[in-house]
């Protein structure tokens, strides 16, 4: 199976999960909008690591329905958008333009990003939770990010772990299944729903993916002269990934019900291009 054709599985995918994903309570749209200090839960868990952004011009890549990318607004930053999926971006136009935010979002798929964002530009590429599991090489994402930032600019990522992204739940035991490493061949999962509350019955289940490995992300940023400033891993997900989990102390993040020193769930990874 090519790469355009997987491109292809996943656009429909997520173009039909965005409107759901823009009504469920767990993204709190309306909250984003009419308050003017709230923000998502997924970036005021990293507001330590963050830092201050006042400022900074950057780049959400994989924005989705944009409501990290309104949140690193409200903390200052002169912020752009970039998502493959029409329906999602217009989602996060309109919830943009309801929260009176001057956000610049663009159509587009994130290896395709140095062609209609400026190059060198930005201060800040940021990059969320559940991103790079849709892109087939790390290699290539690497490269996109060296392209759009200035000398001196921050990559901050936040993702699932590899090692979460590598298990899968049998019965009650979590249980190695997936790939850890990067493959040519996708991960091709048939889900009917989605991660979040809602209602409606989807027609596009299949989606395929890709894990990358720890190693495999660090090495493709060190080739291009990147500094790693700081690497967190972390017990927790801002997600229910299996069914067995439970609510962590953090808001809307998750947690194993025990042992959670075994694996990690998710990282923070900050990096520096030189």
């Amino acid at each position: 199976m090519t790469h355009d054709a997987s491109y292809e599985v996943n656009r429909r995918h997520w173009d039909e999960r965005a409107d759901a994903h823009a009504t469920a309570p767990e993204y709190r749209v309306e909250q984003l909008i009419n308050d003017p200090d709230a923000i998502s839960d997924v970036v005021r868990f990293d507001l330590p690591r963050l830092g201050d952004i006042a400022g900074m011009r950057g780049v959400h890549l994989q924005c989705h329905i944009g409501t990290d990318t309104l949140s690193l607004h409200k903390r200052g930053a002169h912020m752009s958008g970039l998502d493959m999926s029409p329906r999602s971006i217009a989602q996060a136009t309109d919830t943009a333009a309801a929260a009176g935010a001057d956000i610049d979002y663009v159509l587009a798929d994130t290896y395709s990003a140095p062609q209609v964002l400026p190059n060198g530009a930005f201060d800040l590429v940021y990059t969320g939770i559940g991103a790079l599991c849709w892109l087939p090489s790390i290699d290539r994402w690497a490269n996109v990010v060296a392209t759009l930032l200035k000398p001196g600019g921050m990559l901050f990522l936040r993702e699932g772990h590899p090692m979460l992204w590598a298990l899968d739940l049998v019965g009650d035991e979590l249980a190695v299944r997936y790939p850890y490493f990067e493959t040519p061949e996708p991960i091709v999962d048939d889900q009917p729903g989605t991660y979040v509350t809602t209602d409606e019955t989807f027609t596009h289940t299949v989606s395929h993916s890709w894990n990358h490995g720890l190693g495999e992300i660090i090495t493709a940023l060190l080739a291009r002269d990147f500094e790693i400033t700081r690497l967190d891993e972390h017990t927790t997900i801002p997600w229910k990934a299996f069914s067995t989990m439970v609510p962590a102390a953090e808001p809307g993040e998750f947690t194993l019900p025990a042992h959670t020193e075994r694996v990690p769930m998710s990282y923070t990874l900050v990096a520096r291009r030189r």
